[in-house]
């Protein structure tokens, strides 16, 4: 990933995740230089530190950063400080100010930044330094924006002085709008709004000013009117596009069928089923909450899906059922394949086609059970993991050697999880990743040949500051692979998003944007932070996480 560019002099200033930390759950991100014209690159920030949103002073001699230390999992402010250093090679690096992010700067010696208090309101700050040469030290930190609403991601610019531009999430509107904050009235600064008038529905974000203060800038999606359909599949560059080519898909819990035609994903709610190849309609064949999917590999046209809420507990009512969509336009057939109906999810077929691995809370902990895949839990039950922990999400491998599955059993209920292996009859145990204490590694899915297994993990922590970005619900979810035996592994994406629920198919598929053809897809789609709401009738945060 490289973000947040700035120029300064003969040389880009930016982060960038393609250096790996030393450790699992440690941020990539790091600031680096790189000259236009020979691009030789420099990394500005020393080894195993991670540093977001670096902004160059107007002087081209200091870089200020949010340098984050420790990494606990946080998905709604990262604990970072404020920290300058020479642009030229990165030294001179010294320590401003505790929990502070976004740095901006307004001169040479006053910078901006944001921050939570601690009653829950984002505020902008004002930091006036004093530096000497190489002697940095800091004279005052003011807020500049009040409680009651929320005001991040700040701006300014030499050629506007005293005026700041904003990210705000105001009582009266559920959209993030820029505004600009004029402080050239002491005492009394007052407010200009710059999107609300004019997209009031729309979210706005990361303002930024020119730098004759002429012109300001924002991020906004546009929606058709870019002209570009909406995609079903976004290339990505593959590290190894000669083993594998690399999409993003629009929509969860993908799977492909067995003879990588089709693709069946989830909506939560709703069960979708499109061609790989982007012609034809989407077709819903179950609405209502539901994950993941897995086709059989034997019966033609029958998926496997749970019915019911998702991070719900043991006692929850879902259930395992079968959908047969057949080759014609007929309603689906559904069929329930257990019936204890105590959380029972994320079924995974044997390759023979005649078994179903899921996990169940049927014992008052989530474990894995195995089932006829066409009889259900009529016929029996065989108990694969037994104890007081959550394994979950299970895939059996292409040549039925194996189920991978994730679990939080060296520390349950602890939230973190690890990726094990074991035999379809129970031996073999073994871990193959934990992404650090208390970190996550989720949703196993095998390679077509079996000796790799992709999935999602916080291994390589978070890459932005969280409060930059729109909703999404973890965003420290990176794509990886590793080898069976827990060596080789490696890192598929990079970006500040929440990647997730990986599938991996034997098809090729060419390595170009696949758009949709379905009249009507949503633009757009997506909402702020939802630990940004603000509720109604009261001046308090809502708790739910982003």
């Amino acid at each position: 990933m490289k973000d947040r560019p700035s120029l300064s002099g003969e040389n880009l200033i930016y982060v960038s995740t393609h250096e790996p930390s030393s450790s699992p759950r440690k941020s990539w991100a790091g600031v680096y230089s790189t000259h236009i014209s020979n691009l030789n690159t420099m990394r500005l920030t020393p080894d195993d530190v991670a540093d977001f949103s670096p902004a160059v002073s107007p002087s081209g001699y200091w870089t200020a950063v949010a340098s984050l230390s420790v990494w606990s999992g946080e998905v709604e402010e990262l604990n970072t400080d404020l920290y300058l250093f020479r642009t030229s090679d990165g030294s001179q690096r010294t320590f401003i100010e505790h929990h502070a992010g976004w740095p901006c700067w307004a001169d040479d010696s006053t910078l901006y930044f944001h921050r939570r208090d601690e009653s829950g309101w984002w505020g902008v700050y004002k930091a006036v330094l004093s530096i000497t040469g190489d002697a940095i030290s800091l004279i005052s930190v003011d807020r500049i924006t009040p409680t009651g609403f929320h005001a991040f991601t700040p701006a300014a610019s030499p050629g506007l002085p005293g005026v700041v531009a904003i990210a705000t999430r105001r009582p009266d509107s559920e959209y993030r709008h820029v505004e600009l904050v004029d402080l050239r009235n002491k005492g009394k600064y007052s407010y200009i709004e710059v999107t609300r008038n004019v997209k009031p529905f729309s979210h706005h974000y990361n303002p930024f000013i020119s730098p004759d203060g002429s012109r300001i800038g924002y991020h906004r999606c546009r929606g058709s009117s870019n002209g570009n359909p909406p995609l079903l599949f976004e290339n990505l560059k593959s590290i190894a596009p000669k083993e594998f080519s690399l999409f993003r898909f629009d929509g969860s819990y993908p799977s492909f069928s067995p003879d990588g035609k089709h693709i069946a994903f989830v909506g939560l709610p709703g069960v979708y089923v499109a061609n790989t190849d982007g012609t034809g309609n989407i077709k819903e064949i179950l609405s209502g909450n539901a994950f993941p999917t897995a086709w059989d590999w034997k019966r033609e046209g029958v998926i496997y899906t749970s019915y019911g809420p998702d991070f719900a507990s043991e006692r929850t009512r879902v259930d395992i059922i079968s959908i047969y969509i057949g080759n014609n336009d007929n309603e689906p057939v559904i069929k329930r394949l257990t019936t204890g109906g105590e959380n029972n999810a994320f079924p995974s077929p044997s390759p023979d086609g005649k078994w179903i691995v899921f996990r169940s809370g049927r014992s008052g902990h989530k474990n894995l059970y195995i089932m006829d895949s066409m009889k259900g839990e009529s016929t029996g039950l065989y108990q694969l993991t037994e104890g007081p922990w959550t394994d979950t999400m299970c895939s059996w491998s292409p040549d039925g050697e194996w189920i991978a599955f994730s679990s939080d059993r060296e520390n349950p209920g602890g939230g973190s999880f690890a990726i094990y292996i074991a035999h379809p009859n129970g031996t073999g145990l073994r871990r193959v990743v934990h992404s650090g204490e208390g970190g996550r590694a989720n949703h196993p899915a095998f390679s077509p040949d079996s000796k790799k297994l992709v999935f999602t993990s916080d291994y390589a922590g978070v890459s932005a500051e969280p409060i930059s970005n729109p909703h999404h619900y973890q965003p420290y979810g990176d794509i990886f692979t590793i080898n069976i035996d827990g060596s080789g592994i490696r890192r598929l994406t990079h970006n500040s998003y929440e990647d997730g629920t990986p599938a991996w198919t034997k098809f090729f598929l060419e390595p170009k944007d696949v758009s949709e053809s379905l009249k009507g897809s949503a633009y757009c789609g997506f909402d702020d932070c939802h630990w940004l709401n603000i509720a109604a009738n009261h001046n308090e945060i809502d708790g739910k996480s982003c």
